[in-house]
Parts: structure tokens; sequence; C-alpha cells
């Protein structure tokens, strides 16, 4: 029995605060195509492949893509 996988395509960004050292890092977060869909129609949370969970709103081209999620999508890419 053969497992499908679908490669994941589109980015989108969450906005975290490091309340520790005073930074705020913005990543745009790799995440299931159908599940931005559903987020922006339902208004439902994300959870991006690093384990973040958000509402997404802002435009994932204007951040740098969360180190994490690419390597996870790297490794993914490689199956």
């Amino acid at each position: 029995m053969a497992m499908e996988t679908q490669r994941l395509e589109q980015t989108i960004t969450e906005e975290s605060v490091d309340y520790q050292s005073g930074d705020h890092e913005r990543y745009a977060h790799y995440v299931n195509k159908n599940k931005i869909v559903e987020s922006a129609v339902m208004g439902n949370a994300v959870e991006a492949l690093c384990g973040k969970v958000w509402i997404p709103s802002r435009d994932p081209q204007k951040f740098p893509v969360c180190p994490t999620c690419q390597e996870i999508y790297e490794s993914l890419k490689k199956d």
C-alpha cells in the first residue's frame, strides 16, 4: 500500500515575540495550501511544518522563510 504525499508550496507568515530578548521575529512558514484557504474562509488557525499555530494575517512575501520550516520542507522533497 503506497502512501501519497503532497508538496507544500505556499508560505504564510506568523509574528512571534521573544520577550526574553525583546526581538520581534517574523517569518513566512510552510503550511498546507488547503488549510490556508480554510483559514481565509473560516478564520481558523493553521499549523506550519515547524509546529507554529496561528491565524495568518500578513503577506508572506515580506518576510524570510522560517529556517525550521525550510529544513523540514527540504527533507520532504528528498523523499
